[in-house]
């Protein structure tokens, strides 16, 4: 995917959390707050961008559990493992500006 299509699928998922916050705003997005940046920031790489759209997503899942538990149970274990994942990209990422 490109910057820009992250970027776009980032704004999309922000949209989401934004609606989830007007209903409910028990500080269930933290993790994703944590991150600081927003799909605004096209200054942030790509990967940052990646990153937080996962973290994004796995927040998203954990609010959900009221209305589908075991679908999004899976989605929220499997947007943890990439957000681990591309964490671990991001950390990589100078060190391979140099080689």
């Amino acid at each position: 995917m490109h910057k820009e299509e992250l970027i776009a699928l980032h704004q999309f998922m922000y949209s989401i959390k934004e609606s989830f916050e007007k209903e409910n705003s028990n500080g269930i997005f933290s993790g994703y707050e944590s991150l600081k940046i927003k799909p605004t920031q096209i200054h942030k790489s790509k990967m940052e961008h990646k990153h937080a759209i996962f973290v994004l997503g796995e927040e998203i899942a954990q609010a959900m559990k009221d209305v589908e538990p075991s679908a999004s149970k899976r989605i929220s274990d499997r947007m943890h493992e990439l957000a681990l994942k591309t964490e671990k990209e991001i950390d990589e990422e100078p060190e391979k500006r140099f080689i």
